[in-house]
Order: C-alpha cells, then structure tokens, then sequence
C-alpha cells in the first residue's frame, strides 16, 4: 500500500486554509493545519477530518519568525511522516491606508508574514521533499493575490507589493527545483468571502466589492481549495511556475 500523502497547510484554521485543509483530507491527504494564535479554529478544523476518518494534527507557530518555522517542520515529520506538499497560505492584511500613511512596523509585519514566511516555509519543504536532498519529490503552493496585478491603490499597496513578490517567488523557485521532483505554482484568489476583510476593518468588503468582478459575486474558500487541490496533485504532473486566478474574471 503507498504511503499516505502529507500536506502542511500554514494558516490553516481558517477562510481559505481551512478549506484547503478540509478538502485534502476529503481526498485522502494526511494535513498539518497550522495556526499562529487561534487554536480553537485550528483544533475545529481537526476535529472536522478526525470526525470523518482522517488523519490530521493542529500545530502552533507563527510564520515571521523562522525558529517556529523549522520547529514547526519538525513537528510535522514527528507527528505525520514526510511531507508531500506545502501549501503557503499565512497571510495578513493591515486597515485600509495610503502609502503616505504606512510605518515600518506595518511594513515589517506584512512583508515579514507574506513573503518571508513563505520564503522559509518553501525552505524547509525543499530540504524535504527534494531528491537533491533523497526526497522523493513533491509540491508547493504559494497563496498570492489578484492584488498584485491591480495595486491596491488606496487600501493595500503594501499587500499588493508582497503578493506580487510571491509571483516572482514562485516563478524563480518553479524553476530552480523543476528537475529536483518539486513542483511549485501560485493561485491569485480575488475577493473572496472570508474572515481576513474583518481582520483589514471592512468586514462587509467582499460584498461591497462584488460589483467590480465581472461575474458579480465574491468567490468561497472552497472555490480557491479545488484549484490548490489540482496543483497539490498528480493531475497537474505538467504544471510547474503557473499563477492561476481564481478572481471571478477581475
């Protein structure tokens, strides 16, 4: 019988992780749901895929710091066996702000959390599953943002400046391991509805915003999950440096 397949999931007790989370372990995958301070959303989504039969741990650290990142690996290798996929899905946004308005210490979180989290997680998850490294190979999916196309003038300027280093990120990584068994792509979610617009000050910004996309409505965490799930998986064996919108048409 193979070896079950294991995927850490970083932010995954809530909105888009959790989906993803949820819906690995639909598809038989064994899932690390990481969270950085809400437990209680962690342990929920755990408890969904024990509930059900499956295989999962909820695990602590937060992804600015790169000793709970190692630790966090370390955790995962104890706790499931060797990783197959990493899922980079940590994020934070900040309240809505002009660049004129924005200080280093925002600056610093959002770039801290973004981008160099997932720079260190990607890190960790290619010592692993490199066959550089005796690994057998494996997959890698960056979270980034419909943002880094448009700017996010006036709102988000900083976040739309650490997705688009993501995009840069996975292209760059895609190819520097393509030969090594690891396949590294992006989905660029639009507005989707989800806990983090509560997190920025506008709860109600998914629907406000509606208007904007084409299709008229903001898109489900699951809706995002179903495209990190085909990335995760041996149906896109041939895909490799790919950003994928999931963005209504925006």
């Amino acid at each position: 019988m193979d070896k079950q397949q294991v995927v850490l999931v970083t932010g995954g007790g809530r909105g888009i992780g959790a989906a993803t989370a949820l819906l690995a372990a639909r598809q038989g995958w064994a899932v690390a749901v990481n969270y950085a301070a809400n437990a209680d959303a962690a342990e929920a989504v755990v408890q969904q895929i024990r509930a059900a039969g499956g295989r999962a741990v909820a695990l602590q650290a937060d992804v600015a710091f790169e000793d709970q990142i190692v630790r966090l690996f370390q955790q995962v290798d104890a706790a499931l066996g060797p990783l197959t996929a990493l899922v980079n899905n940590a994020g934070v946004v900040d309240v809505a702000a002009r660049v004129d308005g924005m200080g280093t210490a925002r600056l610093a979180r959002m770039f801290n959390v973004n981008v160099i989290g997932s720079f260190l997680c990607a890190r960790e998850a290619v010592k692993r599953m490199s066959t550089r490294y005796g690994g057998a190979g494996g997959s890698i999916v960056n979270l980034g943002s419909a943002a880094a196309r448009i700017g996010s003038p006036g709102q988000y300027v900083d976040y739309a400046a650490a997705k688009a280093a993501i995009d840069t990120f996975t292209l760059g990584l895609a190819k520097e391991v393509a030969t090594e068994g690891i396949r590294v792509n992006a989905v660029r979610p639009g507005i989707i509805a989800t806990e983090i617009h509560a997190s920025g000050g506008q709860p109600n910004r998914a629907n406000e915003v509606a208007p904007q996309v084409p299709m008229q409505r903001p898109g489900s965490a699951d809706e995002v999950a179903q495209a990190v799930l085909w990335l995760m998986s041996d149906a896109s064996s041939y895909t490799t440096g790919s950003l994928i919108d999931v963005a209504g048409g925006r």
